[in-house]
C-alpha cells in the first residue's frame, strides 16, 4: 500500500477530490490510503491562526513555522517505515513535474505533501522538513492543494493494482516521449468523419505503424519539445544497434582468424 500524507489548510477540498473514480476505487481496495492533516489543528495559538505579517514588510500573509512542522511531525511518528520520508512542497519556485517523476515517487511507501497558502511559509521550516520543491507549471495558483491532487493522481496510476488490466498507466501520453494518438469508437461515421480504415482492418502489425505514425505526427505538432526528446531517444537507440553490430562483426572475424591460424593436428 502506498500512503499519502497531505499538510493542508482545507482537508475536506482535499479528501473530495481524490476519494473518487480510479483513485477512490484504488483506495476502497487497499492499494492507496490517503489521508489530509489540518495544519491548523497543530497551532499553539487559541484562536486556531496559523499565520503572520513577513519579516521585513510586504503584501498579505505568511504561514508559520511552528504549526507546519508539528503537522509534520505527528505524521512522521505514525509511519511505520524507518527511512526518512520524502515531503514535497508544491510551488512554482520548484522543479517541473513530470511522468517520470510520477514513476520515481511510486517507489516510494509514503509521501508527504505540504500545501502552502497566503503568500508562502516561513523559510525555516522549508528548511527543516522539504526534500523536494515541485511545481505543475508556471503560473500561481490559490494554494498547494490541486497541484498536490494532481500529482497525486499521476503518482497512483503507476502503483501497482490501482489500475484495472483494461487501463494503463504507461502506453499513455508521454510513455516514450510521444503523445497518444488519435483513438475512435463507434459509430464508425459521426458527423461525417469516418475511423481510419486501417483501424477496420484487424491487421495487427499495420494498425500498431499507423499509430506510432500518427504518435510522432502530433507530438511533433503539438509538443516539439517532446518531439526533439523523442529523436534522440531513437539516436540513441540506433547507436547502441550499431555498436551491438559492430561488435558482433568483430568477434566473427577474430573467430575466423583463429580457426585459420590453429595449427594442424
Amino acid at each position: 500500500m502506498m500512503n499519502f500524507h497531505i499538510l493542508t489548510l482545507f482537508p475536506d477540498m482535499v479528501i473530495q477530490g481524490l476519494h473518487t473514480s480510479i483513485i477512490g476505487r484504488a483506495v476502497q481496495n487497499g492499494y492507496l490510503n490517503i489521508e489530509a492533516v489540518n495544519i491548523r489543528d497543530y497551532t499553539l495559538d487559541k484562536h486556531k491562526k496559523v499565520d503572520d505579517y513577513p519579516y521585513g514588510g510586504g503584501a498579505g500573509m505568511l504561514m508559520q513555522a511552528q504549526p507546519v512542522y508539528d503537522a509534520y511531525k505527528a505524521v512522521e511518528q505514525r509511519m511505520t517505515s524507518k527511512k526518512p520520508p520524502r515531503v514535497i512542497y508544491v510551488t512554482p519556485q520548484g522543479r517541473v513535474f513530470q511522468q517520470q517523476m510520477a514513476r520515481e515517487l511510486a517507489k516510494e511507501d509514503d509521501l508527504i505533501f505540504l500545501c502552502g497558502h497566503y503568500e508562502g511559509i516561513d523559510e525555516r521550516v522549508l528548511e527543516e522538513i522539504v526534500t523536494d520543491y515541485v511545481s505543475i507549471g508556471d503560473y500561481v495558483l490559490t494554494g498547494g492543494e490541486l497541484p498536490a491532487m494532481v500529482m497525486i493522481d499521476a503518482i497512483s496510476r503507476m502503483v501497482p493494482g490501482v489500475l484495472s488490466n483494461e487501463e494503463s498507466g504507461e502506453t499513455e501520453s508521454f510513455a516514450g516521449n510521444l503523445l497518444e494518438y488519435p483513438q475512435y469508437s463507434r459509430p464508425e461515421n459521426w458527423h461525417g468523419k469516418c475511423v481510419p480504415e486501417v483501424l477496420l482492418s484487424g491487421n495487427h502489425a499495420n494498425i500498431a505503424k499507423w499509430r506510432l505514425e500518427m504518435a510522432i505526427e502530433r507530438t511533433k505538432e503539438r509538443r516539439p519539445d517532446l518531439y526533439t526528446a523523442y529523436e534522440e531517444q531513437v539516436r540513441q537507440e540506433e547507436e547502441r544497434i550499431e555498436r551491438e553490430k559492430a561488435e558482433a562483426r568483430r568477434l566473427r572475424r577474430l573467430a575466423r582468424s583463429n580457426t585459420e591460424s590453429a595449427p594442424d593436428c
